[in-house]
């Protein structure tokens, strides 16, 4: 496995990668504290173990929490080799914490959205994803399932992502066998989709960009339109057509949704039979857009 890089202790980005972490476990645990707990929302993982544990035996969520991270650690670094190390021992402590003290000092229903849960589950994936977003950013996590599910990846050689949903998907079932109430899986299923899609943000950011791909007899003249009037570059990729075999020019760039709307205005003038594929844009890095450099430091 390869381990993770290391930082200078007390260097500027070790600064920058605990305070992250220290920032994340704290979002997580308000998070959990204001909107998923007090509703019995499991969205899986330990924590959704320990809401579980929580409410039927009224045991603090972030100390049976921290029960089941260190032995699933332990076990992971043995069987996976390292993978986050100390920043994830650091991220799992401090959210325990960070969730205990909130509890504590808030009580146990603070906000009382009983009759807006759809509401609370949705602000507190869209917390507890900003929160994660930021450990993983660190380099971290704030321990769980995750590593179950890549041990069990390991021992069954299946995907890790079917792994890692197959756990979860069983801890939000087993939410709903206590709790005999249908609306918890739901509302569970939602904050896991909410929170996946925030963490992503978070790690991504908001892309705006867009992929095209242009198959055109003009393209030298396409080209012209990219080059000159968008002052964009790109590039070209060699096809061949398949019901003729006859080569083809397919014109590959990156454009802004402005850019996109001006030049499927000139390829309609130029030519209207032209193929054009555009696709999403979730991170583009390289010159012209973000340097991978400011995106690694960030």
């Amino acid at each position: 496995m390869t381990p993770v890089l290391k930082e200078k202790p007390f260097s500027l980005r070790w600064i920058k990668n605990y305070g992250l972490i220290i920032v994340g476990a704290f979002l997580i645990a308000i998070g959990y504290t204001l909107f998923i707990t007090p509703y019995k929302i499991v969205p899986g993982g330990v924590y959704g173990i320990a809401i579980i544990i929580h409410h039927v035996f009224h045991l603090p969520v972030g100390t049976v929490a921290l029960f089941f991270n260190i032995p699933i650690t332990i076990i992971g670094v043995r069987v996976l080799g390292p993978r986050f190390g100390s920043k994830t021992v650091v991220g799992f402590l401090f959210t325990s914490f960070f969730l205990d003290s909130s509890a504590w000092l808030l009580g146990p229903d603070p906000l009382k959205l009983q009759n807006e849960i759809l509401m609370s589950v949705i602000y507190g994936g869209l917390v507890i994803g900003a929160g994660v977003g930021l450990l993983f950013r660190a380099q971290a996590s704030c321990g769980g399932t995750d590593m179950v599910g890549m041990i069990i990846s390991k021992m069954t050689r299946k995907p890790v992502g079917q792994m890692m949903i197959f756990v979860d998907s069983a801890i939000v079932l087993a939410g709903f066998v206590v709790f005999r109430d249908w609306r918890i899986p739901l509302f569970s299923w939602t904050a896991i989709f909410v929170l996946g899609r925030t963490v992503d943000a978070v790690l991504q950011g908001f892309s705006y960009e867009k992929c095209v791909y242009i198959i055109s007899n003009e393209h030298e003249r396409i080209k012209d339109i990219i080059l000159n009037n968008l002052n964009r570059s790109g590039t070209y990729l060699n096809g061949e057509g398949m019901f003729r075999g006859e080569p083809r020019k397919v014109i590959y760039t990156v454009l802004n949704r402005r850019e996109l709307a001006i030049l499927k205005d000139h390829i309609r003038e130029i030519d209207p039979k032209a193929f054009i594929t555009v696709t999403d844009g979730s991170e583009i890095l390289g010159k012209g857009f973000k340097s991978l450099n400011d995106k690694v430091d960030n």
